[in-house]
């Protein structure tokens, strides 16, 4: 009997993890909706879709998923989406998340005020960051102010200083303290009006942020009513705030505009904000920086900067309020 010869069909062979054709041709998407990011929940997206225009628009609100083609790319509140698959909203149906739009600001932090510089995305698209503070219990924080207001800088994004509890401290000592930087403020205090405010947030995307206990879930309760956001007492031995908001939710104005309410923090790292970047929001004290020997951090005696505001070319209260910022992305202890 003549001995078989084999060839390659007789022999099988398990593709390989990968063995998958690969193609750069992706599908367009041309039928995807666009949806806004209000919630993020363990790899879940809340969207709100909005069909029409004018006095016809609906909006109905979609769950949907990340679609494994865009890998890695993180998706926060505020982000603009195309979605695909099933976007009725009924219950128990999951959408695709297929492109994440080109944004407009992203405010980041480092976690835990740590060196590594690894950005921690929190708010897309935002028009405006609302630092809220109490006057009193807890006292204010100066140095998260500052460091809120740096990140505000870096991201491109206007802020605004919301002082509240203003029946049980005066905000005048605070107020001066910033005013060189030409940051805007408010004042408000409970049961009072809530109308300048409001005058700042309408047809606005504004992201509230600040340490526990200062009242911004209250704000948020009486500016959305049925937002229903949980507050708490501040510990009188600590003087600090329990953490009551848990993730950050976009909810929309009556009036129009939306607001984003963030968890209370108690650490706002900037690790990845260079000096250069803090800088730039001082146009009279960044030409003075050409005289400063390379790698001045600007807060030693070898700085340029004490000339040029000598020689009257800016104001001191610029300088030192400049200085405090970089102290404050530093790492500086709070006072």
């Amino acid at each position: 009997m003549r001995r078989r010869e084999y060839d390659e069909d007789d022999v099988r062979v398990r593709p390989g993890k990968g063995s998958r054709p690969r193609t750069r041709i992706r599908p367009a998407h041309e039928d995807a909706v666009e949806g806004f990011v209000v919630a993020v929940d363990r790899g879940r997206y809340t969207c709100l879709v909005t069909s029409g225009k004018g006095k016809r628009a609906q909006s109905r609100t979609v769950m949907a998923m990340k679609a494994r083609e865009l890998g890695r790319k993180g998706i926060v509140v505020g982000d603009r989406v195309a979605l695909v698959g099933d976007v009725s909203g009924a219950v128990d149906t999951l959408a695709r998340v297929v492109r994440v739009e080109e944004r407009r600001s992203m405010l980041r932090r480092s976690a835990d005020d740590t060196d590594d510089g690894i950005e921690r995305p929190i708010v897309a698209n935002a028009d405006q960051l609302v630092i809220v503070t109490a006057l009193a219990d807890p006292p204010p924080r100066p140095r998260m102010i500052d460091r809120m207001l740096v990140a505000a800088f870096d991201a491109e994004i206007e802020p605004l200083l919301c002082l509240t509890k203003s029946d049980l401290a005066d905000p005048e000592e605070l107020v001066a303290q910033y005013s060189p930087l030409d940051v805007p403020y408010v004042v408000v205090h409970k049961g009072g009006s809530l109308d300048e405010l409001r005058s700042h947030l309408t047809n606005r995307i504004s992201v509230l942020v600040g340490h526990s206990g200062v009242g911004k879930s209250t704000l948020v309760n009486v500016l959305v009513p049925d937002a229903n956001r949980a507050v708490s007492h501040v510990n009188a031995v600590t003087g600090r705030g329990r953490h009551t908001s848990t993730s950050a939710v976009a909810l929309q104005l009556p009036e129009g505009g939306w607001i984003i309410d963030t968890p209370g923090v108690r650490s706002f790292g900037l690790a990845h904000i260079s000096v250069e970047t803090v800088l730039a929001s001082f146009p009279d004290l960044n030409e003075g920086t050409v005289g400063c020997p390379k790698g001045c951090t600007h807060l030693d005696a070898a700085c340029a900067l004490d000339a040029w505001v000598a020689a009257g070319h800016a104001d001191p209260a610029r300088l030192a309020s400049l200085r405090r910022l970089l102290s404050s992305r530093d790492g500086a202890p709070e006072v």
